[in-house]
């Protein structure tokens, strides 16, 4: 939940209230009313209207420059790479958490013991 007072931009319209997209406003209400859709109020300086809005239709003003700060960052990355040819980092930047994913599920795998394997047999073989 946002904190009061928090700057926040308007990324969505999904009651098709004619809401600012793309423009930043202020949380100034939370609605509080379990049978109502809207989630906050929000002050938008720009209109100089008060809008309620739904939790999906604003995000955080700082959590939106950190996603462009390291979308940024990936393609200056990537740009570096194309720009003197490393393959290897290339090929870390586009496909680096799938890698990661991949080694941490290896090592968490256990060698089973022989009994243990005709044991998980036998009951794959049961069902």
């Amino acid at each position: 939940m946002l904190p009061l007072g928090e700057k926040i931009v308007i990324v969505g319209d999904a009651f098709e209230q004619n809401l600012p997209v793309g423009e930043y406003g202020y949380v100034i209400a939370y609605d509080r009313n379990p049978d109502n859709a809207f989630d906050y109020l929000v002050r938008s300086p720009k209109t100089g209207r008060n809008y309620f809005v739904p939790s999906s239709d604003i995000e955080s003003e700082e959590l939106l420059t950190q996603q462009e700060v390291e979308l940024t960052t990936r393609e200056a990355l990537i740009d570096y790479a194309l720009a003197t040819y490393n393959e290897q980092l290339f090929m870390h930047i586009m496909n680096g958490d799938m890698e990661e994913a991949e080694e941490q599920e290896d090592s968490t795998k256990e060698p089973l013991s022989q009994a243990e394997f005709i044991k998980q047999v036998n009951l794959r073989a049961w069902i």
